[in-house]
């Protein structure tokens, strides 16, 4: 059975939300960009062709849509002292969430190429090609970048190897299951 378009969206949700959360870090900016990119994605659906990869360009929009909004904070000044985004901060309560919270710092220490590419192929699943089609870069840049975030990844987090740091990314996904 052949899925209908919107079907086809629809079943993308939980992916563009996890990379719409892992560009803003916050649920509700996340579930606006996710939003967002559905609006456009549906008022431009005559655009797509069908045939090509949905998801990709569902990723291009989500992706193109966070990068036109950061630029436009630029411009605003918001939350000046801190106080709000203070009030939102609660101590750990459990042990995964220090994990977790050891994960993401070391992902915002990456250069944030490095770290769109580690997202979108670790953690989203999208193939090279299809990373490198969001990215708008070369299949070979993509690769690059990649491994350069995984192995910088490691020498931030102090790892001998990748499962020091898989151990802290099972803790972390549990944590979300």
């Amino acid at each position: 059975m052949t899925l209908s378009w919107r079907e086809e969206v629809v079943a993308l949700i939980p992916a563009l939300r996890a990379f719409a959360w892992s560009l803003s870090h916050n649920g509700s900016d996340a579930d606006d960009l996710v939003q967002d990119t559905l609006i456009k994605a549906w008022t431009n659906r005559e655009k797509f062709e069908p045939g090509t990869n949905l998801r990709a360009w569902l990723f291009t929009i989500l992706r193109n849509t966070y990068y036109t909004a950061v630029l436009r904070r630029r411009r605003e000044v918001r939350d000046e002292t801190g106080e709000y985004a203070g009030a939102l901060k609660s101590p750990p309560t459990q042990d995964w969430s220090v994990a977790m919270h050891a994960l993401q710092a070391a992902l915002l220490k990456l250069p944030d190429e490095h770290r769109e590419a580690l997202i979108l192929v670790g953690a989203a699943g999208l193939s090279y090609e299809e990373a490198a089609e969001i990215c708008g870069c070369a299949l070979g840049t993509i690769k690059s970048r990649v491994n350069r975030a995984r192995a910088r990844l490691l020498k931030i987090m102090d790892a001998e190897d990748a499962t020091d740091v898989m151990a802290l990314e099972t803790v972390a996904m549990a944590a979300h299951a």
